[in-house]
């Protein structure tokens, strides 16, 4: 048995390097962007009024004159036209171009317009109200770095520049696999003995957010089964996610069907609670890796966050941003495992703390409901007073 610390490293010495595709702007939600995405002119690409009003040449109204004769009315999206004498202005609205022989809008809450004529009440400054050209960003300049995750944000950005198909990071091929000959499907009933198949569902949802779309199989506790279905996946698949099998029963197959498949073990359990029967390795042969989690839902649900997720993030070479938090009461940890503890957190005078969640173990799934991440409780301290600051692993 390995500790945490030693786990978490051997995992992250298997990164993948995944392969490259473009895809439509609109179908990249989420996706990693594998280019940079450069500015296609500068922003703004003119001189604009940013209030709706008059646009008028400072030089007139630095000499005293608060009276201009209107000439005209310039709309958004009307092309560039001239304020023929400077003596007079123009009607502007906002987003439109600011005429040419003028350098300073004032806005109609400051002005009176009376029989054809803008008078001004306020005091002006030369430039005001005008966003100018390429002060946001010049042509040419990077806009999204390579490696960012797309957002609603960066679809409206690449819209403005005109990047209507982008480079993206092609996403790992994923097989989830269940075992088990007492799980049944979620439209079952099941048997006294029995219990839907929760894992692989949580397992789904939480690579749904990844924008992953994963298979799911699911082997009865037979070796030659498990053998022959794991050979297969291994061959179509970047990773295999399993949830069971791994412990030592008599029954949990897993571990020696690898091994006849020639997949590496790298470790089997870890010194952590939950999900201390944790299996990982790699198919030399096609370079698939193998996270081989326990059947508790718990176990499972920690797991994934706490290595599969920070393995992902690495592999597509974005940041996991890790956090720590402060604590609510004091924490225990009598053990030598690293324990994941499930915690809520609460705001309390701008600060937030994580509170313990009543929980029942590793099978107690229900308790997930409550659970806003885990807080990781290092081994040997055996006690961790309130207000004390600990890692935590976002869940929501």
């Amino acid at each position: 048995m390995i500790s945490f610390e030693e786990a978490h490293k051997k995992v992250m010495e298997k990164l993948l390097s995944f392969e490259e595709e473009n895809v439509f702007f609109t179908n990249s939600l989420g996706r990693i962007l594998a280019e940079d995405i450069l500015a296609d002119r500068d922003f703004p690409p003119f001189h604009r009024a940013t209030k709706d009003g008059i646009a008028i040449n400072y030089g007139a109204g630095e000499n005293t004159k608060k009276q201009f004769k209107i000439q005209g009315i310039i709309a958004a999206g009307t092309p560039k036209v001239k304020l023929n004498n400077t003596n007079d202005c123009l009607e502007i609205m906002t987003g439109a171009v600011l005429p040419e022989n003028a350098d300073t809008v004032v806005m109609y809450e400051d002005i009176t317009i009376e029989n054809g004529s803008a008078i001004v009440n306020s005091e002006i400054k030369k430039g005001q109200n005008i966003h100018r050209q390429g002060t946001d960003v010049e042509q040419g300049a990077v806009v999204i770095k390579k490696n960012t995750k797309i957002t609603a944000a960066e679809i409206g950005i690449l819209a403005s520049v005109g990047k209507v198909e982008v480079k993206v990071k092609k996403l790992p091929k994923i097989a989830l696999i269940s075992t088990g000959n007492e799980l049944v499907a979620v439209h079952e009933t099941p048997k006294p003995h029995q219990i839907r198949n929760s894992n692989m569902l949580s397992l789904h949802a939480l690579l749904e957010e990844e924008n992953i779309l994963a298979t799911h199989v699911h082997l009865n506790d037979d070796k030659e089964e498990i053998k022959n279905g794991l050979n297969e996946l291994l061959r179509t698949n970047n990773v295999l996610m399993l949830s069971g099998g791994v412990s030592k029963g008599k029954f949990d197959f897993i571990p020696e069907a690898f091994e006849e498949l020639g997949v590496e073990k790298i470790f089997h359990r870890v010194a952590q609670r939950p999900g201390k029967p944790f299996w990982f390795g790699i198919h030399k042969e096609t370079n698939t890796v193998v996270f081989s989690f326990p059947g508790n839902p718990v176990s499972t649900f920690a797991n994934y966050y706490v290595y599969f997720k920070d393995w992902l993030y690495e592999s597509l070479r974005i940041e996991n941003k890790k956090e720590n938090i402060v604590l609510g009461e004091d924490f225990f940890n009598p053990t030598k495992l690293t324990l994941f503890v499930r915690v809520k957190i609460e705001s309390k005078n701008g600060i937030t703390y994580a509170f313990p969640i009543k929980e029942n173990g590793s099978g107690d799934l229900m308790s997930l409901a409550h659970t806003d991440g885990f807080i990781a409780l290092s081994p040997n301290k055996e006690l961790y007073k309130k207000e004390e600051v600990a890692p935590f692993i976002a869940t929501r």
